[in-house]
């Protein structure tokens, strides 16, 4: 019940973003959004380190001084596939709420909303993976560090989920309907994440790999889209931090808690 919850908690953080359909006119208001960025890009680049990337390392003790090579490997290929998905799919201005390219309101809304839902995948899977080493037992993960994992990456989704359904919502469509297009983004998360669960749980040699491959995605994402976006404007110390708090909370629930 613990990993069906926690592969739960950041579509739920999708929907509790196109909820603000329901009360809020405009977006986010800068500060709340550079907060919430910053806290959730410090959650994940700890989660990225404590819940992923050593205890893959962990894992692939027995190759001794090569025990890094898997970590190494699988870091890469998740940072190349977010990269070659990024070049693949529109690229999504969060705070803005709007994507790339010289196209109409709905065009653009339309590349927006594909934009969110396929960077959600590389969110689910990692939420999964990390889901599969801790009911493995054969990797160092521990609850308290998964949940953490899920928290960082729901706080990360609630904004996107306002970004979908507030502009659905200022194009004349109705409120129901607006939330309804924000919480079907992120509905790829939780299925990304029990099919990663499900492989996983037959292929636990290929653990190390998986949990560096997430890391890597998580970072990518961290790197191209939050850090720019919490440094932006004036008062860009608000996001750093947030950062620090969002960083040292994981830290502290990852190994005091574990």
């Amino acid at each position: 019940m613990e990993a069906f919850y926690g592969i739960l908690i950041p579509f739920l953080g999708t929907s509790l973003g196109a909820a603000c359909v329901f009360f809020m006119k405009k977006s986010l208001s800068d500060a709340v959004q550079r907060s919430l960025t910053g806290f959730a890009a410090g959650v994940m680049v700890a989660a990225s380190v404590w819940s992923l990337l050593i205890p893959a390392i962990e894992q692939s003790s027995a190759m001794g001084k090569l025990s890094f090579l898997p970590a190494f490997l699988g870091f890469w290929v998740g940072i190349l596939f977010l990269l070659l998905l990024d070049h693949v799919v529109p690229h999504l201005h969060a705070k803005s709420g709007q994507v790339e390219g010289p196209k109409s309101q709905l065009q653009r809304t339309t590349m927006m909303v594909l934009a969110v839902t396929l960077h959600n995948i590389p969110e689910g899977m990692a939420v999964g993976v990390v889901y599969a080493g801790y009911l493995s037992g054969s990797a160092q993960i521990t609850a308290a560090g998964a949940l953490a994992l899920s928290l960082g990456i729901a706080i990360q989704n609630f904004p996107e989920g306002a970004i979908i359904s507030l502009p659905l919502r200022a194009e004349g469509m109705g409120k129901a309907r607006a939330f309804w297009g924000g919480v079907l983004s992120g509905i790829v998360e939780p299925i990304g994440a029990v099919l990663t669960i499900l492989a996983a749980s037959l292929i636990v040699p290929a653990l190390p790999y998986l949990l560096s491959f997430a890391a890597g995605a998580m970072l990518y994402v961290v790197v191209e889209e939050l850090i720019p976006e919490m440094s932006q404007g004036a008062h860009s110390n608000i996001g750093t931090v947030f950062f620090a708090v969002g960083f040292s909370l994981m830290m502290v629930l990852d190994v005091a808690l574990g």
